[in-house]
């Protein structure tokens, strides 16, 4: 074909030109995979960048993000010039002048080289196709791109022929605001934005010739230049980045001598970028949206989404603030408590037998020694309890860190008998949660007790005891004699018995009110109760209101044996405040795509599930523990929270030992849990003056109620229970005869020795308040072998009850 042509140079160009198409449409079409992947014409309209979603609070307050890459991209007229100019000085001072391939900084580039000075050509261009379309990776290198040096050629042709594309499709703005959208600034920064604001806490509009200088010096090494990691050179490479901004005449001399002698000055602090980091609520917005993202093919972390809660960014401050507050003063309770005893103690109160060294094998590290050193105690030995410098949470510590010596032994010690807490409040007429705080700190402390974590319910689940009772007819004011008890189990070839005792081992005698007797937590009227209206009936009451987790419809059902989560626990009590209808609490309410356009909304499922009589009635039951004598959230009195006749309900609650304590708090307009405890169950306080819930979990409601209340701007005030809006038919504006001396009781259930508490409870003893009750996940067959010891520790343990 080619030898029609006479003139041989011509012929030359000719077939030049055709070996040039045709090599450009082998490599689009990946000829017989040689060549690998090129970006298509949608690519190139479409280019597929990495987005940052951004989590807000129902008033609109940024407190997360999720992100392969952080990247938040911005307008051309959002970024600062400086920027522009320092960029295209530094990496392309002919961007303006060239179609995405520079030939003549090329040649230059190359006779530099040539020369020992290297430098690289890529423009602009060249570099924004790399970044989006990855030319460099595996996917879009073929068969040749294996081939030392031409691979390399492919590559960079394949560059050239993306850039040409990018720069017919995009203009130079266009083309500029994408590259310093998509670039990576080290520290999990891409993009101007996303940079400006971790390095200097500002936005990329607002950054001033030095600063811009040290962002775009940071593109010819994100890590050696990294003002955070190496200051000195950082600072070097700015005024390089100054003296060619003069050269490409967008500063004189004068600004550079002038700004290359100003100090290099960082701002890290900006709470924007905190908002990226992980933490209890972000985890749980994960959590929640998994099967949401999931069926809308939707990925929360490249999309550039726009997700708002229902957390009210102001609750949400004041509760975590009353936890810091008061788990600060539990903490140092605790550890007084014990002294220099060692705090993991067996049902029998003696210390368990290589608590620690059970724990230390645990751990990664532990596993990595047994591997290093092929199982030799010695040597695992030594490295455990070798002293190293580490950061640990700390209440004292400066945003709760302090740097310490120590040893691995001596961290697992420490953080063994770290306290720890889940609150969550939520409107009961909305499904909204207002609150979550899933703990002390995620970044030491990953599980989340307001919705992972299941903790013995202890007396908090004695109201679902009481809705039962009214279900079957029974009224606020019928009365219950508080005496013993006997349960008789039948074993089939034997029959046990079970005589459960109140706090303090003595009966009343008295003959109490429903109300009355809830709200001083009488073991023995609940487990009568229990016995009329049916363990079974219980459980299903519990379930229908809000409790999901697997309820044991045995006789100490009432006293708290189960395993349940905070979220359960609000749940069911705001299915109680809000007339009988249970609704399914809602943490996201709506999500915007990257424009702004809202793609999904979120609504309560509905459902009555008790009735309107009985939910208000149980309401009024609540009101109990502050109004009637003796009752057990009466501690809250401590605290300004009863201007304006306002009314509180709510419930104490303890499990054996005083390893977990409870609040359950009701107002008007939330419904608040709060839970506190180790996450070891093996360690906790020593009496009840200490460790029950009135004294742990119950201060922290008072703290974070007496805010709310204080901050005008929230809208929630002081005031009555909503008055029923249905006829109340049953009795229950009953009078409680009040003793010339009356004291708050704590909570109390117990069990008896000579029973086999499998039949009462599966699992462990436990306490409640100064009240026993069994709990889950103990072997029964040891259980039934230490009852006697059980029985004698339970005994010692209820004479510091009061």
């Amino acid at each position: 074909m080619f030898k029609r042509i006479k003139n041989k140079f011509i012929r030359y160009i000719a077939f030049g030109i055709y070996f040039l198409i045709v090599l450009v449409c082998a490599i689009q079409l990946n000829f017989l995979g040689l060549f690998g992947y090129s970006p298509t014409k949608k690519d190139i309209t479409m280019p597929n960048v990495n987005i940052s979603t951004e989590l807000f609070t129902a008033d609109s307050v940024l407190i997360g993000r999720y992100f392969d890459e952080d990247r938040n991209p911005v307008a051309f007229d959002s970024i600062s010039k400086n920027v522009i100019n320092a960029l295209v000085a530094t990496e392309d001072v002919r961007f303006y002048k060239h179609s995405g391939v520079d030939f003549l900084g090329l040649g230059s580039g190359i006779i530099s080289t040539l020369t020992g000075d290297k430098r690289g050509a890529s423009t602009i261009t060249q570099q924004l196709a790399k970044n989006l379309y990855r030319t460099r990776y595996n996917k879009s290198v073929g068969l040749l791109g294996r081939i030392p040096g031409i691979g390399l050629i492919v590559t960079k042709f394949k560059e050239w022929m993306t850039a040409y594309k990018l720069e017919t499709r995009y203009s130079k703005a266009e083309i500029i605001t994408m590259y310093l959208n998509t670039v990576s600034f080290s520290n999990n920064s891409y993009g101007i934005q996303t940079a400006a604001r971790r390095y200097f806490s500002k936005n990329a509009s607002d950054l001033s010739i030095n600063e811009a200088a040290v962002l775009v010096g940071m593109l010819k090494g994100t890590t050696i230049y990294n003002p955070m990691r190496n200051l000195d050179k950082s600072r070097e490479r700015r005024n390089v980045v100054l003296l060619q901004m003069q050269k490409a005449n967008y500063i004189d001399q004068a600004q550079v001598e002038t700004f290359s002698k100003e100090p290099l000055v960082l701002h890290t602090d900006n709470k924007d970028v905190h908002a990226g980091e992980d933490s209890y609520l972000r985890a749980a917005v994960e959590r929640w949206l998994e099967k949401w993202a999931e069926d809308n093919d939707r990925d929360i972390y490249r999309d550039g989404l726009k997700i708002y809660t229902t957390i009210n960014s102001k609750l949400q401050k004041h509760a975590e603030e009353a936890v810091a507050k008061q788990m600060e003063v539990l903490q140092r309770r605790l550890k007084n408590a014990w002294g220099d005893e060692e705090p993991w103690r067996d049902l029998s109160g003696k210390v368990i037998p290589g608590f620690i060294e059970n724990l230390a094998k645990k751990t990664d590290y532990y596993k990595y020694l047994t591997k290093k050193y092929d199982n030799r105690t010695d040597s695992i030995d030594f490295y455990l309890n070798q002293k190293k410098q580490m950061e640990i949470f700390s209440w004292k510590g400066e945003r709760l860190r302090e740097k310490v010596q120590m040893s691995t032994m001596d961290s697992i010690k420490y953080y063994v008998t770290m306290l720890n807490t889940g609150v969550m409040s939520m409107d009961p007429y909305s499904g909204e949660i207002k609150v979550w705080v899933g703990g002390i700190d995620h970044q030491f402390f990953k599980y989340d007790h307001v919705n992972q974590s299941k903790r013995q319910a202890g007396s908090t689940f004695k109201p679902f005891v009481y809705l039962a009772a009214l279900e079957s007819g029974m009224t606020p004011c019928d009365q219950v004699q508080d005496k013993p008890v006997t349960i008789k189990i039948d074993k089939g070839d034997s029959i046990e018995v079970w005589e459960p005792k109140n706090a303090d081992w003595n009966f009343s005698y008295r003959e109490m009110s429903l109300r009355w007797a809830m709200a001083r937590s009488v073991n023995s009227i609940t487990v009568q109760l229990t016995e009329k209206v049916g363990a079974d009936k219980i459980a299903e009451a519990a379930h229908r209101v809000g409790i999901e987790s697997k309820l044991n419809p045995v006789p100490s059902i009432g006293l708290g044996p189960n395993d349940v989560s905070v979220f359960e626990m609000v749940n069911g009590y705001s299915t109680m405040m809000n007339e009988g209808e249970r609704l399914t609490p809602i943490l996201v309410s709506r999500i915007e795509d990257y424009d702004g356009k809202v793609i999904a909304t979120f609504k309560p499922e509905r459902k009555q599930v008790v009735d309107k009589q009985d939910a208000w009635l149980m309401t009024y039951m609540l009101r109990g523990g502050m109004e009637e004598p003796g009752g057990t959230s009466q501690a809250l009195w401590e605290y300004d929270l009863f201007a304006k006749e306002n009314e509180i309900g709510g419930k104490t609650g303890t499990s054996s030992e005083y390893v977990d304590g409870w609040y359950m708090g009701v107002t008007k307009d939330l419904v608040t849990a709060v839970w506190v405890g180790c996450d070891d169950r093996n360690v906790h306080f020593k009496n009840s003056q200490t460790g029950e819930g009135s004294k742990t979990a119950l201060p922290i409601f008072g703290l974070f109620m007496e805010a709310v209340y204080k901050d005008k701007s929230l809208g929630y005030t002081q005031g009555k229970f909503p008055a029923p809006t249905v006829e109340i038919t049953k009795k229950y504006k009953c009078v409680t005869p009040r003793p010339i001396r009356e004291e708050s009781l704590s909570d109390s259930t117990t069990v008896d020795d000579g029973v086999d508490l499998e039949d009462i409870g599966s699992g462990e003893v436990i306490q409640e308040e100064g009240v026993a009750t069994p709990e889950g996940d103990v072997d029964m067959g040891a259980l039934s072998t230490e009852k006697d010891v059980v029985a004698t520790k339970l005994r010692d343990s209820l004479d510091n009850v009061g």
